[in-house]
């Protein structure tokens, strides 16, 4: 029997022995008849485990539409063009495929026409969005799909009792939150493999929870509660949950593939494509799709060139910003939105389309972020008319598009909008030009959302022409992080927005630390703790901050470090270094103190991510409650501690047992061998038994030595002889 190997073996055994197979001419390559190597294709080996799907769609992809106007045959182009319009938003209508019957005598429409889509999702979708539409007050649209007919017409005219299945439960999607040890879990990617580890520091050590090889073809990712795992394919998207198995959920049919993004609720997925055009000039093709994750079902999809979505962003594939939707609203994934030429594009989630069914207008805006917890857009308008028209911040309630709050900024030469998590606070980083043109200084407009009529506060810093670095929030909490200087080892300043004087809240300075060798800041979840980071140039300093008492807990080094990563209870760091740098790949396990708890080492190490948890069910009043109360919450978790030390010596101990038996164990061995061997090495002594070291005789030998020789030279008188 053949070895199967799959496509992606082959790639990966390619890049090991450093073989480029986009070089290699596969059209010259010619096997015998018959006979493939047992090497799959993509298509053999998904066929493999998979039904083999009928490529015959039938009438799948053909609506029925009713109750439309009967017209002569003078106003038939214009009913279809008026269908045409309606349906060509929803999906393409195949060439050909829009069809309304006519009476034979009369030439006259009979009220109902056949669109043909060129998919069976694109049909349902406007099945869906256009069952009760009103063309006008006599005319409300009736809806169904073709083959729907069909099986109305095969329904018995005898009633019979449904058949009742026995209840088979499904997976555990939260099983992996009952942990007894309150562990979290992380996933990494290593060479061709995936796997799923909970984080055991207490045995100062990783745990294996699941292994896969070839589980993705390009990177994975949790979903933002930690339900699903997402791989990416050529073929789609898959998502993978349960309770140690990890066994599939869903599939998301989308080809070739490259990124995707969950809404904040984990009901839909975003997938993203480029296509690249058969016409050097024209622009990458883009196809977006909006999964509803449980289902499976396409709720909307956009098509257009790269340049239709260049707009904004962080740089993704082929020059496209990503992500493309920006989800609001918190995480009932009620709005998404994205930023175009002059517009931005709110939609719901209700429809998919966009809110009154028209775009945000604002001219020349440049960029925008939603609030975290709210349905309230931020948004940014640069200068125009060379400073004529000054620059502008506003505030959008959605969805009323209702302008909250607005702010004119002078000279500005860009700005940052950074949302607090809660949604309480937005800091807004404006740089602007002096006077002279020359030079650019930084200030903040701190917005303070939750308050009445949403008061703004204008912070710099006590050098405001000092660079600014980074900038962070401290989630869930009221003070906020900056980097700022313009030397090799900057300053970090922190604030409080929760001063008070005269009764009014006001932001404050708390401290600033001098000449750190920093350039990130990574707060823990939890707040209160901050670690301040030097990447890159810094090569991967580590410094642990108690913000509560302004002191250094710790410090430490990850060298070459790219990654840094809370757990998402704050209670443990990671550190990561991935294969942008060939040596030392691999991740290290910190405590939230900055204590090295365990270093892993993997060669081709690619990925590594927490699994996200959902929010507490605890109130706030009962979290303050147990932070008040730790210590006698705390009594029962030190003593599973203690418990867990006993048992690590426990085992430490039989594991030095275990050594030294071995070791017993093989000097027995040999001993016995030597006594086996007497009788021969008796025999090549002439019958002397060398063991016996009692009876041997010992000679003492004196032997003399020369040490030195001294020549003396004696001289004659040549004469007197």
């Amino acid at each position: 029997m053949a070895l199967a190997i799959s496509m992606e073996a082959i790639d990966a055994r390619a890049r090991e022995l450093g073989i480029d197979l986009d070089s290699v001419d596969v059209d010259s390559i010619t096997l015998p008849p018959g006979e493939d190597f047992g090497i799959l294709s993509d298509d053999e080996d998904l066929l493999q485990n998979e039904d083999i799907p009928e490529l015959e769609m039938g009438f799948a992809n053909i609506i029925v539409v009713d109750n439309l106007p009967v017209v002569p045959p003078e106003k038939y182009e214009k009913l279809e063009n008026v269908l045409r319009k309606i349906y060509g938003q929803l999906g393409v209508i195949r060439e050909g495929g829009l069809w309304m019957p006519t009476d034979p005598e009369t030439k006259k429409t009979q009220g109902y026409c056949f669109i043909e889509f060129n998919t069976p999702q694109e049909a349902e979708f406007a099945m869906e969005k256009t069952r009760g539409y009103k063309l006008d007050k006599s005319h409300i649209f009736a809806v169904n799909m073709f083959d729907d007919f069909e099986k109305y017409m095969k329904v018995p005219d005898e009633w019979a009792p449904a058949e009742i299945k026995p209840y088979t439960p499904g997976e555990n999607l939260l099983k992996w939150l009952t942990d007894d040890k309150a562990r979290d879990q992380f996933v990494i990617r290593a060479g061709t493999f995936t796997e799923v580890y909970w984080n055991d520091a207490r045995r100062a050590m990783p745990e294996l929870v699941y292994q896969k090889q070839y589980w993705t073809d390009s990177y994975i990712q949790w979903s933002p509660l930690g339900t699903h795992l997402a791989t990416v394919h050529r073929q789609g998207a898959q998502v993978w949950g349960g309770d140690d198995k990890f066994v599939r959920l869903m599939r998301f049919l989308h080809p070739q593939l490259k990124l995707i993004d969950f809404s904040p609720g984990e009901k839909y997925l975003i997938t993203y494509s480029s296509h690249e055009p058969s016409n050097p000039i024209d622009t990458h093709r883009v196809v977006l799709n909006i999964f509803d994750v449980r289902t499976g079902k396409v709720m909307r999809e956009f098509k257009g060139s790269a340049d239709d979505f260049t707009t904004g962003g962080n740089m993704g594939v082929s020059g496209v910003s990503w992500p493309i939707f920006r989800w609001g609203g918190g995480r009932d994934d009620k709005y998404f939105a994205r930023l175009g030429k002059n517009v931005i594009s709110v939609y719901d989630t209700e429809t998919f389309a966009l809110i009154d069914k028209k775009s945000l207008k604002v001219e020349n805006v440049v960029d925008f972020s939603w609030s975290p917890t709210d349905p309230i857009i931020s948004l940014f308008v640069p200068e125009l008319g060379g400073g004529n028209q000054p620059a502008r911040m506003s505030l959008v309630q959605i969805p009323g598009k209702e302008e909250i709050r607005q702010k004119n900024l002078f000279s500005v030469s860009d700005c940052k909008m950074y949302w607090q998590n809660n949604g309480e606070y937005l800091a807004v980083q404006v740089d602007r030009y002096t006077k002279t043109k020359k030079s650019i200084y930084t200030g903040f407009e701190l917005f303070r959302i939750k308050e009445r009529d949403i008061p703004i506060e204008v912070f710099e810093l006590d050098n405001k022409n000092d660079k600014i670095i980074a900038f962070a929030w401290e989630p869930k909490g009221h003070r906020f992080a900056v980097i700022h200087g313009d030397g090799p080892k900057p300053d970090i300043s922190f604030y409080t927005m929760k001063a008070v004087n005269n009764n009014v809240s006001r932001v404050s300075k708390l401290t600033t630390l001098k000449g750190k060798q920093a350039n990130a800041l990574f707060w823990s979840p939890a707040g209160r703790f901050i670690v301040l980071a030097g990447m890159r140039g810094f090569n991967g300093q580590l410094e642990f901050f108690n913000v509560d008492e302004l002191e250094t807990m710790a410090t430490g080094e990850h060298f070459m470090a790219t990654d840094i990563m809370w757990d998402p209870t704050g209670r443990y760091l990671a550190t990561a270094v991935t294969s942008v740098h060939e040596m030392e790949n691999g991740f290290q396990i910190w405590s939230f103190n900055g204590k090295q708890i365990y270093k892993v080492l993997k060669d081709q190490f690619y990925q590594f991510q927490w699994r996200p948890r959902p929010p507490s069910l605890l109130t706030p009043e009962k979290e303050e409650d147990i932070s008040k109360n730790l210590k006698r919450y705390s009594k029962k978790y030190e003593q599973e501690d203690q418990d867990v030390h006993h048992l690590l010596d426990e085992e430490e101990r039989k594991r030095r047992t275990r050594l030294q038996e071995v070791w017993e164990a093989w000097v027995a061995k040999w001993k016995q061998l030597h006594e086996d061997e007497g009788a021969f090495r008796m025999q090549l002594r002439g019958g002397e038994d060398s063991d016996k070291e009692e009876e041997a005789e010992y000679k003492e030998i004196e032997a003399e030595e020369l040490v030195d020789v001294t020549e003396e030279t004696v001289a004659f008188d040549l004469d007197q002889e």
